[in-house]
């Protein structure tokens, strides 16, 4: 994936964003081989837009994961 089209903290993880591209590959039904290499500009955009939503919404998961953490820790101190 060309990284003139991730951002900066994109770049920063981009094993992560390459590990989510190959889900949302598999998901389309594109083999991530040298076949990827023929795919337009505007698909990668939109394939990266996908791992964009897939990532975030991993974030707002352990986002969550760490609050309800948060919480239960500050129930069990006030008891």
């Amino acid at each position: 994936m060309s990284l003139s089209i991730l951002n900066l903290e994109e770049q920063q993880h981009k094993d992560e964003i390459v590990s989510l591209t190959e889900q949302v590959l598999d998901a389309k039904g594109i083999e991530c081989d040298s076949k990827i290499a023929k795919i337009s500009e505007e698909q990668l955009r939109e394939i990266l837009e996908q791992v964009r939503k897939l990532r975030k919404k991993r974030e707002k998961i352990e986002e969550d994961k760490n609050e309800s953490q948060r919480q239960e820790e500050q129930e069990i101190s006030v008891r």
